[in-house]
């Protein structure tokens, strides 16, 4: 099945040793009212990167291709940012998702205000926290001085490049104090910004069950923060719908161990749909086109993540890709908002207000995370958006 990439001009890739660590899933706590199965997690494996090589060579322009104009120059001189960049976490920049929501984020902010900007792609699942300090050396370089890194790989590189480049503006997405330093203390030039993903997959499976949804699967990429604190929200949240319902509800968990699909993969997923298994939370960058293979295949369903993936189903029906839209429903947090919200900090002259610490965005803090609620992307039948406010309004 095709899926078609979207087009992302100017992108960097540095190539790397395949040092990453490997990191391990957390087990999942004992005494749940309902059943957990197939546990365990893949290994990684190296793919390439979706940023064409030749443009490696390329100098910093904008996403045209053009360098700025004389006057964003200006502009961007007075405000604070000289120009801007990507670090992206593995995977493809056309994740779909992740990579993808921060990259729209940089790229909107960058034509609104007249500014240069790029991104730099590791060349790998398995690069090193050098291959990171490679990437933002060359966003130095190519004259960047306020930098958004995503993906708390990026820890270890920032707490060199905090240093290195004190006058640098950096923006740490899903990045914590303890993932920069060990400790909790954030260097003065770096603003860390987190979600509470916990509490958008507890919407998305307490959501699912109420649909009437009682095989379960949750697939995450690889067992990072941010992806286990989705699945285990979504444990909560079926639980606690179960429970209400007084059904039973069955649950496959899953690290693949990667962010992309493949083949082995789409097999895992496969292998649950044909086992009854009615619906899967996948969660982790581009792996989702594994689950959507599988569930096409024997009329499954699917929760997507971070980002409303709603128009990639409708997409799959216009072109042909799938008979139906399985998306259910996706499990969201506020990227684009919260890069946003940092850049204009940076800015309108208010970067000392944030810098050195680490904004945790959630329902308390706005509407930051949660589910789509257009009608175009509310794909439930029984669950209705009413009952969905009041979940909303209790966890908040």
């Amino acid at each position: 099945m095709a899926y078609p990439l979207g087009d992302f001009p100017n992108g960097k890739t540095v190539k790397g040793d395949t040092n990453m660590k490997k990191f391990l899933a957390m087990v999942m706590a004992a005494g749940m009212a309902f059943s957990l199965a197939a546990c365990g997690s893949g290994a990684s494996s190296t793919a390439s990167s979706a940023a064409d090589s030749a443009s490696s060579a390329a100098s910093s322009t904008d996403a045209t291709g053009e360098a700025g104009s004389a006057t964003g120059d200006a502009l961007a001189a007075a405000s604070g940012i000289t120009g801007l960049a990507q670090c992206c976490d593995v995977g493809t920049l056309d994740d779909e998702s992740f990579n993808q929501g921060c990259w729209e984020a940089v790229k909107a902010y960058g034509d609104a205000n007249s500014l240069e900007y790029n991104y730099y792609l590791p060349s790998g699942e398995e690069a090193s926290d050098e291959d990171r300090e490679t990437l933002i050396r060359q966003a130095v370089t190519d004259g960047a001085n306020t930098i958004v890194c995503v993906g708390f790989l990026y820890g270890p590189a920032l707490n060199w490049a905090a240093t290195e480049y004190p006058d640098v503006h950096f923006i740490g997405v899903d990045i914590t104090a303890y993932d920069i330093s060990g400790g909790d203390t954030i260097p003065s030039n770096i603003y860390c910004v987190t979600f509470k993903e916990e509490q958008a997959g507890y919407l998305a499976g307490y959501g699912v069950v109420k649909e009437g949804y009682t095989k379960l699967g949750f697939l995450g990429g690889m067992a990072v923060p941010a992806v286990i604190r989705y699945g285990y929200g979504y444990v909560q949240g079926a639980d606690a719908a179960a429970k209400e319902m007084g059904v039973d509800v069955q649950m496959n968990y899953y690290y693949g161990g990667q962010f992309y699909g493949d083949e082995k993969i789409t097999s895992k997923m496969d292998g649950w749909y044909s086992n009854g298994t009615q619906l899967v939370f996948s969660c982790g960058g581009g792996i989702w086109t594994s689950a959507a293979e599988a569930a096409e295949k024997h009329n499954g369903y699917i929760v997507g993540v971070d980002v409303d993936q709603n128009y990639l189903g409708l997409k799959g029906v216009e072109d042909g890709s799938f008979t139906y839209n399985p998306f259910v429903t996706s499990a969201m947090k506020g990227l684009g908002t919260a890069v946003t919200d940092a850049l204009d900090s940076v800015k309108n002259g208010k970067w000392s207000g944030i810098a050195g610490t680490n904004g945790n965005y959630g329902l308390e803090e706005g509407d930051y995370v949660g589910l789509p609620t257009a009608t175009e992307s509310w794909n439930f039948k029984k669950f209705t958006v009413d009952e969905y406010n009041a979940v909303v309004a209790k966890i908040r």
